[in-house]
């Protein structure tokens, strides 16, 4: 009885991996700014909408919006800067820009934090904010988040988790047996974890070319975001996990890839 429900279990896990991969890998677009090719199911006008609604509840986690409307506006000034650049690309390129950007100061004061909802809505805290030194380094932040909204990297993880989850789902139904408990599919879970760490880890170093070549478009110093790397670093009181368990590179390996971008893009007139 127990080989046959095994057998039933292998077949019934077989499918659901089948099911997975058959939904993850026929989800294509292309990206209507970059051109990639990307495994997503949202459209950019269903992310437009998702980040316009969860604006207000994820502000209220970091203690509301900023309540001082002339830090707001340069916050927003230097955020349009950047999103100028994108959208005079987009226009030389025929292309139009789906996205409704918007910028955000958060109240607290304690956490250095700063984020992209899918669809443009950006936010950077003010314990974020006050370590900052110059508007360059502002926009390096800025240009990094809006990169995050024009890679789609919000939406490319959702697809990327359902289909990370339902494999887990697969391996844990095939090999999980009712008279021993979990095994498998426990360490297929975790094995998940860290492809999602991976995956974070891209999108950053991606999003960090993309700070640094519109910085050099607006006519900021693309230094300052080496400045930001080490202002992060501080932030975190040296206390971080290894780059193979973290979501972000290690600060090391950010400086050296910002470094590179920096001279790809022609920024080495400000060393």
């Amino acid at each position: 009885m127990r080989s046959s429900g095994f057998k039933l279990r292998v077949i019934i896990g077989i499918i659901m991996a089948v099911v997975a991969w058959f939904s993850y890998y026929t989800k294509n677009q292309v990206n209507p700014i970059t051109g990639e090719e990307q495994h997503i199911a949202l459209t950019p006008e269903q992310e437009v909408a998702i980040g316009i609604q969860s604006a207000p509840q994820m502000a209220q986690e970091y203690g509301g919006v900023y309540n001082d409307n002339e830090v707001q506006q340069q916050v927003k000034t230097v955020g349009y800067k950047i999103v100028k650049q994108l959208e005079d690309e987009a226009k030389a390129k025929n292309v139009q820009i789906p996205y409704q950007f918007d910028f955000h100061v958060l109240a607290d004061d304690q956490t250095v934090n700063a984020f992209a909802l899918p669809g443009g809505q950006i936010f950077i805290t003010v314990g974020l904010l006050k370590r900052l030194k110059s508007e360059e380094q502002l926009a390096g932040v800025l240009g990094h988040e809006v990169g995050h909204v024009v890679h789609r990297h919000s939406a490319q993880q959702m697809a990327k988790s359902d289909f990370y989850q339902g494999l887990v789902g697969a391996v844990a139904t095939a090999t999980t047996d009712p008279y021993s408990g979990m095994g498998a599919g426990q360490i297929a879970q975790y094995v998940a974890q860290i492809q999602q760490m991976k995956f974070g880890r891209e999108d950053e170093l991606q999003s960090d070319e993309f700070g640094v070549k519109y910085m050099i478009e607006s006519g900021y110093n693309p230094n300052a975001m080496i400045d930001v790397m080490k202002i992060l670093e501080e932030a975190s009181g040296g206390a971080r996990q290894e780059e193979f368990m973290s979501t972000h590179p290690s600060p090391e390996n950010r400086i050296s890839k910002i470094k590179e971008h920096i001279a790809k893009y022609g920024g080495g007139k400000y060393q």
